[in-house]
């Protein structure tokens, strides 16, 4: 894979680490839920045209961290992950339907420069363990 994203245009190398929580910070993230979690958000990234660096999700938060397209602001990431995964988790999984929402309106982002994408990405994938 290329460092660099490169349109007619443009070349940018854009990487974000984001954490949030389900709702009430429930610790619901296990088994199927946290199985289908992580297709979800590998078919929004693939739809956003991002790349995944890392990913690791906990019981009660995930951390995710991404290469993006210089066009994608940082809420239209968030509101397309948390959306789409809430709808068909919710859908899916009758439990869920008994938080007033999956997710909470809140989200920690950084961007990170490639000097720190090595500690980040081991950072993360240490969370991923259980």
């Amino acid at each position: 894979m290329e460092r660099y994203r490169r349109t007619h245009t443009t070349v940018s190398d854009i990487n974000y680490h984001f954490i949030w929580i389900p709702r009430r910070r429930k610790k619901v993230l296990k088994g199927e839920i946290k199985k289908r979690l992580n297709e979800l958000i590998h078919q929004a990234l693939s739809e956003l045209d991002c790349r995944l660096i890392s990913l690791a999700i906990k019981s009660d938060h995930v951390h995710l961290f991404v290469n993006a397209p210089c066009h994608l602001s940082i809420p239209a990431i968030m509101h397309k992950i948390k959306g789409m995964s809430a709808r068909y988790l919710r859908k899916e999984f009758d439990s869920l339907k008994k938080l007033p929402s999956m997710w909470t309106r809140s989200y920690f982002v950084s961007t990170a420069r490639q000097v720190s994408l090595e500690t980040i990405k081991e950072y993360v994938e240490a969370q991923g363990k259980d």
